[in-house]
């Protein structure tokens, strides 16, 4: 890992070992000025008493006759002797003070002289030098206030390690709540648990990827290898479980059976492979219940992007485990409330033995499942009631496959193909098809708000399907080109040509200054540990980034022109506009988010979180909650040596920084341009493993 960042004034050494010497040229200057000789005193007093030395006349200081016992015997002229002493003291005072206002002073305006010599980029030339500087400056600015120093937060019991906020299942059974929403996100009043989470006793930083995706640590996972074992048949192949290793090799058997299963899928739909996927208009993915994120860890290599959703787990977590991986994933479950998606969200979503009844609440989680699903969009269920064979022996599942089979022919999808335990539809494509319908679920309203659905209720209405959004997969742009929105759908979403372009171009040469101002300390082309043998490509020190305020998805985008091996998980904050549509038809993926609530992820699943203007939507007008419940909930979902990148106003980013400083965080402040008011904030946690030994 690279060395973290340090703060404060660098290059000034103290010493005490010089105290004694500073005595002894004292006591030899005085015995032969005055001819007489003193007994010396080594006490505390004595350096003062060599500067006033220093600066009064020799024939000012007192005469008197040293005494047996060391102490200077009275004299009339004592009291004069201590006045011009105390004004010496005085005297060297306000010397000392107009010393250090104009070290200051000219410190400052070199500040301003290198900033003048480089304006509107610090990345040229004199660039860590400012950095530093500015980083001093404000260090003494602080002491030169006498502000005290923040209390450091305190740190949580061990029992904390894998805590979820708005997920804790005790309180709410206290608060008498209903078992079948023990899954469900409730946040009540203050969820953040208020202290520092602690990662596992034996936890080691994942390993680089893309070696981190087949092999992980298990003593960062809340999991024991009897749950492992006891995870279903196609979990159980999937996995290879070692002395501390949980590992997905591609030599093990169920590599192959992921591989084979996803070219099953591509050939039930008419493609020649799973490589055809993105031209048949397939990018994104919702796999719900995903295991351990195996099957995405496929399609990635296939230029898809899977979002894995799955039940909040006190232990053996699916989400946790697929984080850990680097891949995406997010707590996520509508048992009773929608996903926080807007309509026609993936191209594709898929389900593997997820345990979800899809027949219960009259069809309720198919209606669910067709809003988040875009035109011509493929639903993929595995599951052994869709067995055949089995269904003559089991009454029972054939009851609830008549029932789901006729429930999806109703939503106008068409099923393309079923083979062993796999059923495929394909949702409508055509808008009139809702309307010759004679019977079945009805449409919303107009309306009915399902741009932002931020945990509302579950409703069994089709929605969707007046939305300008209604563009079928076939005719989108495959990917890359999806990324680079045109004019045409950009004003189908609202957003300016103009603005959008400017955004972009901004987000590019914003990456390009992140990479040359903070490698090799965060990003880098070439990541080595000491000690370590060099990785495989392609090289990231990075993969699992979080923008936290991500508008229209430009820091997601100029990563990916940039070549950089990551994923994002674009957040768009519910204070502000609702651009999450825009970002998910650029190919990408994201979720709407409070930020005065937790997020819904386990602690330590993020390499980098990036925020540009969160601290000004989250604080300057509203007060809803406070900074440091934000920060706190950074810090849980970080991992130990995760980097946190801030900008924003140079105030709130005075006032971030410390906060991050209670946090433990090593911190600096970064001018961006000598005529802007933005700071970058830059910070690094700290591993604090060592703090519970």
């Amino acid at each position: 890992m690279s060395r973290p960042l340090h703060r404060g004034v660098s290059g000034v050494r103290t010493t005490d070992c010089g105290r004694d010497s500073l005595g002894s040229h004292m006591k030899d200057r005085i015995e032969k000025e005055d001819g007489t000789k003193i007994r010396y005193s080594q006490d505390q007093t004595a350096p003062m008493s060599f500067l006033a030395n220093l600066v009064l006349p020799n024939n000012s200081l007192p005469k008197s006759i040293s005494s047996e016992n060391g102490f200077a015997s009275d004299s009339p002229s004592i009291g004069a002797s201590r006045a011009r002493q105390n004004f010496a003291l005085l005297l060297l005072r306000f010397s000392l003070i107009v010393i250090v206002i104009l070290a200051l002073s000219w410190s400052l305006w070199w500040t301003i002289t290198i900033s003048s010599s480089s304006r509107g980029n610090i990345f040229r030339d004199y660039r860590r030098l400012q950095e530093q500087l500015i980083t001093d400056l404000a260090d003494i600015g602080v002491l030169s206030l006498g502000l005290a120093k923040f209390k450091e937060a305190e740190l949580c019991p061990a029992e904390y390690e894998n805590y979820v906020p708005c997920f804790n299942i005790s309180e709410r059974r206290d608060l008498g709540s209903p078992e079948y929403i023990d899954h469900e996100r409730q946040c009540m009043g203050r969820s953040m648990p208020g202290c520092l989470i602690l990662p596992p006793r034996n936890y080691r930083v994942p390993l680089r990827w893309p070696t981190g995706r087949d092999v992980i640590w298990v003593s960062n996972v809340k999991i024991t290898a009897q749950e492992v074992l006891s995870s279903g048949s196609l979990t159980k192949r999937m996995m290879m479980l070692e002395e501390d290793q949980v590992s997905f090799r591609s030599d093990s058997l169920m590599v192959d059976g992921v591989e084979d299963y996803a070219h099953q899928i591509a050939e039930m739909i008419g493609l020649r492979s799973e490589s055809n996927f993105n031209q048949a208009g397939v990018r994104t993915v919702l796999d719900i219940g995903c295991g351990y994120g195996s099957f995405g860890a496929h399609l990635f290599s296939k230029n898809l992007l899977t979002m894995c959703i799955a039940n909040y787990e006190i232990s053996g977590s699916q989400v946790q485990l697929t984080l850990e991986r680097g891949l995406p994933a997010m707590i996520g479950s509508f048992t009773s409330r929608r996903l926080p998606y807007p309509s026609l969200s993936f191209d594709m979503l898929h389900c593997a033995r997820c345990g979800i009844d899809w027949e219960q609440k009259e069809g309720i989680y198919l209606v669910e499942v067709d809003r988040v699903l875009r035109p011509g969009g493929y639903f993929v269920w595995t599951s052994p009631i869709t067995n055949t064979q089995r269904l003559v022996r089991n009454k029972e599942n054939q009851k609830k496959w008549s029932f789901i089979r006729d429930f999806a022919s109703n939503l106008c999808w068409d099923m393309l193909s079923q083979e062993d335990e796999t059923v495929i539809w394909k949702k409508t494509s055509r808008r009139n098809c809702y309307a010759s319908r004679k019977s079945g679920v009805g449409i919303c309203s107009k309306g009915h708000d399902v741009e932002s659905p931020y945990y509302q209720p579950l409703e069994l209405c089709i929605g969707g399907t007046d939305s300008p959004r209604w563009i079928p997969i076939e005719q989108r742009k495959i990917w890359p080109s999806q990324a680079r929105l045109n004019s045409t759908e950009l004003n189908i979403l609202g957003v300016h040509p103009e603005e959008f372009d400017e955004d972009a171009n901004n987000w590019n040469s914003v990456i390009l200054n992140y990479w040359s101002l903070l490698s090799p300390l965060i990003f880098s082309d070439h990541p080595k540990r000491p000690g370590d043998e060099d990785p495989s490509p392609p090289f990231n020190m990075l993969r699992s980034l979080m923008d936290m305020n991500s508008r229209f998805g430009g820091f997601n985008a100029a990563l990916l022109d940039a070549g950089k091996f990551v994923w994002v998980m674009n957040v768009v904050p519910t204070l502000g506009p609702n651009n999450l549509p825009l970002i998910l038809d650029r190919g990408f993926v994201g979720a709407l988010h409070d930020w005065c609530e937790a997020f819904p992820t386990y602690p330590r699943t993020y390499d980098l979180l990036h925020a540009d203007g969160l601290l000004t939507l989250q604080f300057s007008q509203h007060h809803k909650c406070s900074m440091f419940d934000l920060f706190l909930e950074m810090d849980r979902i970080l991992r130990p040596e995760g980097w946190v990148i801030l900008r924003d106003t140079a105030a709130l980013v005075e006032t971030a920084r410390a906060l991050a400083a209670q946090l433990r965080w090593e911190v600096r402040v970064v001018e961006i341009e000598s005529n802007s008011d933005e700071r970058l904030l830059i910070c690094q946690k700290p591993f604090t493993k060592k703090l519970q030994q």
